[in-house]
Order: structure tokens, then C-alpha cells, then sequence
């Protein structure tokens, strides 16, 4: 595997796709947003002007795209990818999609003989620039081999989580019900902090080196004192979209996830609050809503 065709190049697909050109593979490169290309073109790597044009005479596709509709358009729609991809060839889905939607796209992609991994990511913006990444991968085990080499450049710790394509959306479904739970907690902490009369940025720095210290509290805690909403690093709105599909995958097998049912209200009550598109640590200003004259924006 030395052609990659790399489509998606938000917050999270542009570091990682820096990391692939250090790797020195031979890589093409689309976003929807022309400007998202530039620094990459600058890197080394070619721009595309469609994902087909992308994936033309790729031994592998990664995507890392918002959601499930993103991903198909980007593999069925208009100058799509799967249309350019060669029978044998690779697609890896690194976005955060759910196991159903894996599932049918590779039904889709084996009937044009082209084969389907998925591996989505956890770590963040600053572990993606430093090829950092967890990477949790779900299909057969021949292709998770030959796939390796390029999710070792970006990710640190890569686990074959099982032999189905689906099987690290699964993983990664749990990872996000932690995650979303432990961002939600941290927020309600520190406004509850507040609510105590205390001062929340020498609670913040006292409990961190407690049992109730976490990664999330550290990371989104710091953003939260320091009211780093703009730019996102982690849109409001992706917890919103991860939570649901947390809830969605507990509702089809009949298991109840009434913490993360209450996180995800929480996000959804955010993105009403217009805080969709802003860091996901905005999901303090909830519970600052609740405060009364204290409330701050």
C-alpha cells in the first residue's frame, strides 16, 4: 500500500493525513472545502477536485468524514470514490459511523469487489498531529495486515478489535458513551464548583490530582476555565451525532444507557443553545444557563 486517497480534511483528517506524507506515502487529497487542501498541496501531497478524482489508481481509500451520509456520498454519490477504486483495493472508514452503516457499506463495496475496514480514531487534535492516535479496527485480518502500515503512521496504539467490518465502530461506540459521559461530568463539576461559591479554576487544579482526575477532566476542564469555545477542536455538534449512535446501537440490542441517554441531552440542549458548532467543552454554558445572574457566555 504506497497510493492513498485521503478524503476528509477537517479538524481531525488534516493532521493525519500530514502524518501519512511524513510517512511518505504517495497521497491525493480532497475536502469539500478547496481551502482545506492548500496546506497539504504545499506538503507534497496532490489536490483532487472529487473524491473519484481522489481515489483514481489508489491502492487504498481512507475516509475521515463527518457521519454515515457524508461517507456513502463520498463512495456512491455524485463523482464518487467507489467508481474510480480498482477491484481489490482498500477502504478504510476512519470517521465515527456506527456498526450498521459499516455493515452495509460493505455489502455495497464487495459487490464491487473492493474491500471495507474500518477503523475509526480516539485521542484528539493534539495526538492526531503527533501521529498519536488510537485506532480501532474491525475486519479481516489479511487486510487489517496490509492496511497496518498506514495506521501506524498515524496512531500509536492499533487494535485489530475483530474480523468484521464493524467491529471497531462497536469499540470505538463504547469509547465515545466514556467519553461523552466524562465531558458532560467535568462541565456539571466545575459549574457545580461555582454554584458552591468556590473558585472553580483552584477546584480544577486541586481535584485533577485526585481519583477524580481523568484525561477528560484535564483536557476539557483546562478548555472550559479558559472558555476556549472557538475554534473547535471537537464540535459540540460530534457528540451529538456519537451519542446517538450510542443510544441507538443500546436500543437495538435492548440495553439501557441512562447516563449517556442524560449526556446526550445535555449536547442536544447545547446545540439549541446555538453551541453546536463550537468546542464541545461548551457544553459547561448548560449548565451556566441553570445559574441565574451568574450565567456566562
Amino acid at each position: 500500500m504506497h497510493k492513498i486517497a485521503f478524503v476528509g480534511l477537517g479538524a481531525m483528517g488534516a493532521p493525519m493525513a500530514k502524518c501519512l506524507l511524513s510517512a511518505n506515502f504517495d497521497l491525493r487529497v480532497f475536502d469539500v472545502r478547496e481551502e482545506n487542501t492548500r496546506p497539504l498541496s504545499e506538503m507534497g501531497a496532490t489536490g483532487a477536485g472529487s473524491p473519484r478524482e481522489a481515489a483514481e489508481d489508489a491502492d487504498a481509500l481512507v475516509l475521515m468524514v463527518v457521519d454515515a451520509e457524508q461517507t456513502e456520498a463520498a463512495l456512491f454519490g455524485e463523482n464518487g470514490a467507489a467508481e474510480a477504486l480498482a477491484p481489490g483495493a482498500a477502504v478504510v472508514v476512519m470517521s465515527t459511523v456506527g456498526p450498521e452503516p459499516i455493515r452495509g457499506l460493505d455489502a455495497r463495496l464487495s459487490e464491487r469487489r473492493l474491500r471495507l475496514l474500518d477503523a475509526p480514531v480516539s485521542g484528539g487534535v493534539a495526538r492526531a498531529e503527533r501521529g498519536d492516535l488510537l485506532i480501532m479496527a474491525g475486519g479481516p485480518e489479511d487486510l487489517f495486515g496490509e492496511i497496518n502500515p498506514v495506521l501506524d503512521a498515524m496512531g500509536s496504539t492499533v487494535v485489530h478489535c475483530g474480523p468484521s467490518a464493524g467491529d471497531g465502530q462497536a469499540v470505538k461506540l463504547v469509547n465515545q458513551l466514556l467519553c461523552g459521559i466524562h465531558i458532560a461530568a467535568a462541565g456539571e463539576a466545575l459549574a457545580y464548583a461555582e454554584a458552591l461559591g468556590l473558585d472553580p479554576e483552584s477546584v480544577y487544579e486541586t481535584i485533577r490530582h485526585g481519583a477524580a482526575g481523568s484525561f477528560m477532566l484535564e483536557d476539557r476542564g483546562r478548555r472550559m476555565l479558559d472558555r476556549q469555545f472557538l475554534p473547535p477542536k471537537s464540535a459540540l455538534d460530534i457528540f451529538v451525532k456519537d451519542m446517538g449512535l450510542v443510544r441507538g446501537a443500546a436500543a437495538e440490542r435492548g440495553f439501557a444507557t441512562p447516563l449517556s441517554d442524560a449526556a446526550h441531552r445535555l449536547y442536544e440542549t447545547g446545540a439549541s443553545l446555538g453551541f453546536g458548532r463550537e468546542d464541545d467543552s461548551g457544553v459547561l454554558r448548560v449548565f451556566e444557563e441553570g445559574m441565574g445572574p451568574s450565567q456566562k457566555t
